[in-house]
């Protein structure tokens, strides 16, 4: 069970790939939102089980009725990989059914050792990809994400064919949004990376987001740049899916986009200003030097954050410390290894 957010969800499809092909013998059913569904769609063992928390899973009582939809599929182990009030009711109802359970520990000592201003203990900590191990260890699995696999690149249909154009470009995907201010590169500066990027012939960006605010702030980068497209609120979610995975390279902050790109194995730079790689949440199977964070010189309270939500007084301006052409030669960097 892991209901939200996005990314934290995208972040248990390697755990679950790599699961169900070292226990072939195990089958899985993931309980989630249905937003979420074609994350898992061709994983073998695995299905989905649709969290309703509009209507039938609603309040405790939808928790219970949850519990007896599960119970008739006749699970043997619940594995909680969100540790929230919700899946603790569930977990509990399954442990007091005799059935065996195991929860994600989210390391909140340790996080808040890393992010506090004072005494401040900046070292990596336990991933969250590895911490979704333990669970399943706790339950007597192993789960060994030491050589991973990644599903073949989306065939795409006419409409994201006519989208990239047919002369093979290098595709870079860029999602400059975060669900909050302090993950989020300056425009000004990402309006620079574009214009770098797209004086390359060889190279096609698609720009990524939601909602109309977000368009509009898309519509302002790519300045009717031909080699620039706006893939936000032109296609659905399974066509944005199958987009990402044909990525050469996705350029994203720390929010799901990244996480994404990297659960279908594409290569990812990610930038990060009140947070930082090391709380766990760099995306799957990337190297540390694909994470550009901000100057702790000049800002020397970084990580101030695990999930960017705290505002610091004097440190809206960290992520300018991440330079344009850092960024650009970290593209350049991949698709030249690609």
């Amino acid at each position: 069970m892991r209901l939200s957010a996005m990314g934290d969800v995208a972040m248990t499809v390697p755990v679950l790939r790599a699961f169900v092909q070292q226990n072939p013998e195990v089958k899985i059913t993931v309980v989630s939102r249905p937003f979420f569904k074609p994350f898992f769609e061709g994983i073998s063992n695995v299905s989905f089980f649709a969290f309703d928390d509009k209507n039938r899973h609603k309040g405790f009582l939808g928790l219970l009725r949850l519990f007896q939809d599960l119970k008739a599929l006749q699970i043997d182990a619940f594995a909680d990989l969100h540790n929230v009030l919700r899946s603790k009711v569930v977990r509990t109802l399954f442990a007091l059914s005799g059935k065996k359970t195991a929860f994600v520990d989210k390391g909140r000592a340790e996080k808040s050792a890393l992010t506090r201003a004072e005494n401040k203990i900046f070292k990596p900590l336990t991933t969250m990809f590895e911490r979704h191990v333990k669970v399943f260890q706790q339950l007597g699995f192993s789960v060994d994400l030491s050589n991973p696999t990644f599903p073949e690149k989306a065939v795409l249909d006419s409409e994201l064919s006519q989208l990239i154009g047919n002369n093979n470009p290098k595709l870079i995907g860029i999602a400059p949004f975060a669900q909050y201010d302090s993950k989020v590169y300056p425009l000004d500066l990402m309006q620079e990376v574009i214009h770098k990027l797209a004086k390359n012939p060889n190279y096609k960006i698609l720009l990524f987001g939601g909602g109309k605010k977000e368009i509009e702030l898309l519509n302002s980068l790519s300045k009717d740049k031909e080699k620039v497209v706006i893939v936000a609120g032109k296609i659905k979610f399974q066509q944005e899916l199958q987009l990402i995975s044909n990525l050469d390279v996705m350029l994203s902050m720390d929010s799901g986009n990244a996480h994404i790109a990297a659960m279908l194995g594409v290569k990812v730079i990610t930038l990060w200003g009140a947070t930082h790689p090391f709380a766990g949440f760099s995306p799957f199977n990337q190297p540390l030097e694909n994470a550009l964070v901000a100057d702790r010189n000049l800002f020397p309270k970084l990580p101030t954050s695990v999930y960017g939500n705290k505002i610091v007084e004097g440190y809206e301006a960290a992520m300018r410390t991440i330079a344009v052409d850092s960024v650009v030669k970290a593209l350049n960097y991949c698709l030249q290894a690609n």
